[in-house]
Order: C-alpha cells, then sequence, then structure tokens
C-alpha cells in the first residue's frame, strides 16, 4: 500500500486532543474516507427503507417472517464460518464503554470476553470517540495503566492469556459523527468507530492470535446485515489480510430482525459468529413499530416484562435454535444489576437474580451470557460452567423442539401485567437521570442499583409516549396523560435537588435532560432515537 495523501476528511467543531495525532492518522482518515464514499449512500438508502417498513406495519399492525427469503430458511446446507479459537468460548461477556479505567477493569474481569462499547454504554462525545480508540491501542500494546485521582488505587492489566478477548461495538447506522465530515456532510458514526479501530488494530490483534471481531447493534433488516459484510470484504482486502478474519456478532434488538435471524447470518456467513439477544433495545423497538396498534400492544413497567414472558421466550429460544442450526454461537441478554459492597440486602438480591437468569440461559442452550459488572462474573461463569463443563459452548444442543410462529414474536397481550402510577414515576425518574449523565459524556450509569446505558432512557421514553397515547388509567385512577408526565417530572427534579443540594444541581444538567426527556415523551411525532435530539446538545 502506498503512502496515503492527506485525507480529504475535516476534523471540524473539535478542539485539539491530546495524542489525537496517534489515532487520526493520515492514513487512519483516508480509509474512514474511503468507507464513507463507498458505503454511506447505502447506509442512507437503508435508513429510508427503515421508515418505509415501519409505515407498513402502521397499516397492518402485524409482521411475519419474508416470503422472499424462504429459500434461505428451509436449505439445511449452509453454516456461518467456524468460530476462531478466541471467540469459541463466550460463556461470560462483560460490557462497558472504552474509558481507561474500564479498559483495564474489563480486561482482567476474568470474563471471556468484553464487549467494548462506542455505542449504548458511551455518550459520543468527541474526547470519548478518540480516547476510546486510543485505549484500545494502548491496552494491545501494553502502554496502559491507571490511577484513580479519588483512591489512588493503581490499575494495570494481568498477564495476556489471563486477558477477555474484546469485541468492539461500533454505533447504530442512524447516528452520525458531526466532528468529522466530507464535503460538509458527517460520516456515519459507524464507520467511523469501525474504521478507525479496524485500521489501527486489524494486523495487531491477528498477532496476538486474535483478529478483529465485532458487535453490530440496531440491525434491523438482513439487507443491513449485508452492508457489514461488504464493509468487511472491502476492509480486509484495503489492509491486506485474509478475507474471514473479521468476525461479528449481531445483536437481536429489534422487532424486525427477529423475523431476519437466519437472512442475517446467511448474509454474514463467512464473518458471523453469533446473534445476541438484547433485551432493553428489543421492547423500545416493540413500542416504537407497533405504538399505533392499539391496547394489545401496550407493554407493563418494563421490570414486569421479564424473559420468562410468552413473547420473549418466543424470542429467545428462537434464537438458540436459529444459532445452532446454523453452527453460530448463541449470546444470552444483559444482567444490569450492580452489586453493592457497602449494602449486603442489595448484594444478595443482585446475586440471587442474576444466577436465575443465568441458569435459565444455559439451561435454553444459551452458549454465554452479559453482565454489566466484574463482580458478576463468577455468578454467570458459575451457571455456564455447571452447563458446559469443560466444553466451549453446546452449538450441539439443536433445539429441534423449539417452533415459534410469526404471531408468537408479538403476542404481547400474553403477558399478564399493567402499567402502574409506579412504573410511569420509574420510567420518568430512570429517564432523566440517565440523560443528564449522558448529556455530561457518561453513557453507563448506575441508578437505583441497576446499570443503566441508552436503550433504558429509550423504554423510559417510549413507554411514557405510549400510555399517555393509549389512555391508560393506572390502578389508582388518574389517566396517563401529557400534564402527569409533566408533574411526575416537576417532582422528580425536586427530589433530585433536595438530594444533591443546590449547587451541585445547578452545576449539572438536570433541566436539560428533564426537558429532553418530556420532549421525546410528549411530541405527538414520534422520535425514532432519542439520541438524535440529545447529540445535537451534547457537548
Amino acid at each position: 500500500m502506498s503512502a496515503p495523501a492527506p485525507s480529504p476528511l475535516a476534523i471540524v467543531d473539535a478542539e485539539p486532543l491530546p495524542r489525537q495525532d496517534e489515532v487520526l492518522t493520515d492514513a487512519a482518515l483516508a480509509f474512514v474516507a474511503e468507507l464513507h464514499r463507498r458505503f454511506t449512500p447505502r447506509r442512507d438508502e437503508l435508513l429510508a427503507r427503515r421508515g418505509e417498513r415501519r409505515a407498513e406495519i402502521a397499516r397492518t399492525s402485524t409482521l411475519d417472517f419474508l416470503p422472499e427469503t424462504e429459500a434461505i430458511r428451509v436449505d439445511d446446507t449452509w453454516k456461518v464460518a467456524p468460530a476462531p479459537a478466541a471467540l469459541d468460548d463466550r460463556r461470560v461477556e462483560i460490557t462497558g464503554p472504552t474509558d481507561r479505567k474500564m479498559t483495564i477493569n474489563a480486561l482482567n474481569s476474568g470474563a471471556k470476553v468484553w464487549l467494548a462499547d462506542f455505542e449504548d454504554a458511551s455518550a459520543p462525545t468527541w474526547e470519548n470517540v478518540v480516547t476510546g480508540q486510543l485505549n484500545l491501542i494502548d491496552a494491545y500494546t501494553r502502554n496502559i495503566d491507571f490511577t484513580d485521582p479519588k483512591s489512588g488505587k493503581s490499575y494495570a492489566l494481568k498477564p495476556a492469556e489471563e486477558l477477555a478477548t474484546v469485541v468492539t461495538r461500533p454505533r447504530g447506522w442512524h447516528l452520525d459523527e458531526r466532528h468529522l465530515q466530507l464535503d460538509g456532510t458527517a460520516v456515519p458514526g459507524a464507520l467511523v468507530d469501525f474504521g478507525l479501530y479496524f485500521f489501527h488494530n486489524a494486523q495487531r490483534l491477528i498477532d496476538l492470535g486474535k483478529g478483529p471481531y465485532f458487535y453490530l447493534p440496531k440491525t434491523e433488516s438482513h439487507l443491513e446485515a449485508r452492508l457489514w459484510n461488504d464493509i468487511f470484504v472491502f476492509a480486509q482486502d484495503y489492509v491486506g489480510i485474509p478475507q474471514g478474519t473479521v468476525r461479528a456478532t449481531v445483536l437481536i434488538e429489534t422487532i424486525t430482525a427477529a423475523y431476519e435471524m437466519e437472512e442475517i447470518l446467511y448474509e454474514l456467513r463467512d464473518h458471523a459468529s453469533g446473534l445476541n439477544a438484547g433485551r432493553w433495545d428489543y421492547l423500545f423497538s416493540i413500542v416504537k413499530n407497533f405504538r399505533d396498534g392499539g391496547s394489545k400492544f401496550v407493554l407493563p413497567d418494563r421490570n414486569l416484562v421479564t424473559m420468562t414472558a410468552p413473547f420473549m421466550r418466543a424470542y429467545t429460544e428462537l434464537l438458540v435454535r436459529t444459532c445452532h442450526k446454523r453452527g453460530a454461537h448463541a449470546i444470552g441478554g444483559m444482567a444490569a444489576f450492580i452489586p453493592s459492597r457497602r449494602d449486603a440486602e442489595v448484594n444478595k438480591v443482585a446475586f440471587e437474580k442474576v444466577k436465575a437468569d443465568k441458569d435459565r440461559e444455559a439451561n435454553d442452550g444459551f452458549d454465554g451470557s452479559w453482565v454489566a459488572h466484574p463482580d458478576l462474573v463468577p455468578i454467570a461463569m458459575e451457571s455456564f460452567d455447571a452447563v458446559l463443563g469443560d466444553k466451549p459452548n453446546q452449538k450441539d444442543r439443536l433445539r429441534e423442539d423449539v417452533s415459534v410462529a410469526a404471531g408468537d414474536l408479538i403476542a404481547i397481550d400474553t403477558l399478564d401485567a399493567k402499567p402502574s402510577y409506579d412504573g410511569l414515576r420509574n420510567a420518568v425518574a430512570v429517564g432523566i437521570r440517565y440523560i443528564e449523565a449522558w448529556l455530561r459524556g457518561m453513557g453507563a450509569v448506575a441508578i437505583f442499583n441497576l446499570m443503566e446505558d441508552a436503550a433504558t432512557a429509550e423504554i423510559s421514553r417510549s413507554q411514557i409516549w405510549q400510555w399517555i397515547n393509549a389512555d391508560v388509567v393506572f390502578e389508582n385512577g388518574e389517566h396517563a396523560t401529557a400534564d402527569l408526565a409533566r408533574k411526575v417530572a416537576a417532582e422528580e427534579l425536586a427530589t433530585v435537588r433536595a438530594e444533591i443540594g443546590d449547587e451541585t444541581f445547578e452545576a449539572g444538567k438536570w433541566q436539560q435532560a428533564h426537558d429532553l426527556l418530556l420532549q421525546v415523551s410528549l411530541d405527538q411525532d414520534y422520535a425514532d432515537f432519542l439520541t438524535l435530539p440529545a447529540y445535537e446538545q451534547l457537548r
């Protein structure tokens, strides 16, 4: 590869960051520019297609498996590429943003995989985008350490053989990176995150006995998976590594993708390593797509929608069957509980809930699952060790007993639970607290003993929107109305001010968060993603 010309990409509206030249090299930016030229037009077409499909769902209030791809589903001969050694055992995966402390803690956590997150667990400030890339480069070259300025505690990497395998999650297709532009047009955040990471680390990871591995978020169709596959093919040729080196795990966290699991694996078959059940975004997607479908699509409080709900079991069991039929890993959902080292009772409850959740997933045939905190790694590990033993996975469990009809995935009214007034209060409280932290650049936030990310805020505001528009009547006789949401939000703001004091309150982004939550919860024109208007306010 000849020396690249200076990159045509412009870095706009951004103060220079320490060591940014190590990430934003001419060669790396030239690669990102080429990705943008080749693939952003197709990204734009696929985003438009999302709108067309959503309009069709609004007309019909139903979804079905695609008739035009039936031949792929009935053909039993195809499989995804075999898993590389570094991704064969994925029994516990820890998730988290790519800040320096988390990078070290996640790699050292004892988990088999770390989902290094540029998406929902990261607020995409320019600093987070660039320093996150730098932290991963430093981790692979073992030039990383961290001393906590508050506690004075130092963090350093364990020996290489004890570190988790990294699977990086770029941003979803809908988000742009306003600080990188070509001819005045912003580059999609997904191409920035993927491009910088892949360019700097693909060969380095191969040399370490691993490879460039990715989680693909917010996928809504097999055509979006096809776009990613074409990007992988181009990228591998561009840097001169063998085709099939990349591996991708797709999050099935949209209701439309749940009807295209086999097709998604098929499109990525030379690069696919599995599917993951992303529960909070999945619920958000159900509300978003069926928001005008009437009372039978109204979800109760999010904490009442457990993975044992019939429509959620249909989704997860179909995922396991689909993955194992095609030789792919099935990865379970998030254990979001945060252990408390100060409150034994909180700890006990968290551990019991996580154990029950992971026992169920392991026994259902999942090959691994997610946790949000290092203290939960041993709990989840125990659940999967009990089922897997010395085996790296249980892909030989084909789950041919599972049969899921199209209607099973959207049978929301099989759940015997209703929205509650406390559920409204919780949605408002969590929404405001999360958005406030996000606007300050924090994407993973502990709230009420749960680790919350952007999917949390999406389900919170979507439920408020849905309950108001469905004229839900709570158990106390109150109707869900815009005025009630405003009243509860004002009370929550007063509660926060009393908790933290006037000075800290004024130094935060509390009023801004309150206003933004109400905007996306009350506007008749439902915003596709909360993070789109929020990003305009992120500085």
